[in-house]
C-alpha cells in the first residue's frame, strides 16, 4: 500500500521518501519553485546536465586522474594548506572573471 501524498512523482518503496519529501518542501516553500513537480522536473533536468558532462569529459577526467596518481607515486604531492591556497586563488581569478563579464 502507498502511503505518499499525491503530487510526489517517485515510488513508495524509496527508503528515504520522508527525508526527500521535508527537503523538497523546504525548497518549494523557500522558492522559486511553485509546485513540487516543478522542482523535480528542475532537479531532473540539472542532474541529466551534469551526467551528460560527466560522460562528455569522461576521457579527460580519467586523465587527470591518472596524472594525479602518477604525481603521487612519484612523491609529488603538496600539503591541504598549499592545495587551500592554490584553490583560493583560483577561485578568486574565476570571480574577478565573472564581474568583466
Amino acid at each position: 500500500m502507498c502511503d505518499a501524498p499525491t503530487g510526489y512523482p517517485w515510488s513508495c518503496d524509496h527508503q528515504n521518501q520522508p527525508r526527500l519529501e521535508a527537503l523538497i518542501e523546504q525548497d518549494v516553500q523557500r522558492g522559486p519553485y511553485r509546485t513540487v513537480q516543478e522542482f523535480v522536473e528542475s532537479a531532473v533536468s540539472m542532474l541529466h546536465e551534469q551526467e551528460t558532462w560527466l560522460a562528455q569529459h569522461r576521457g579527460e577526467i580519467a586523465a587527470k586522474i591518472e596524472e594525479g596518481f602518477n604525481a603521487a607515486q612519484r612523491g609529488e604531492l603538496i600539503d591541504g594548506g598549499q592545495l587551500r591556497a592554490r584553490m583560493e586563488g583560483r577561485k578568486q581569478a574565476w570571480m574577478a572573471d565573472q564581474h568583466r563579464e
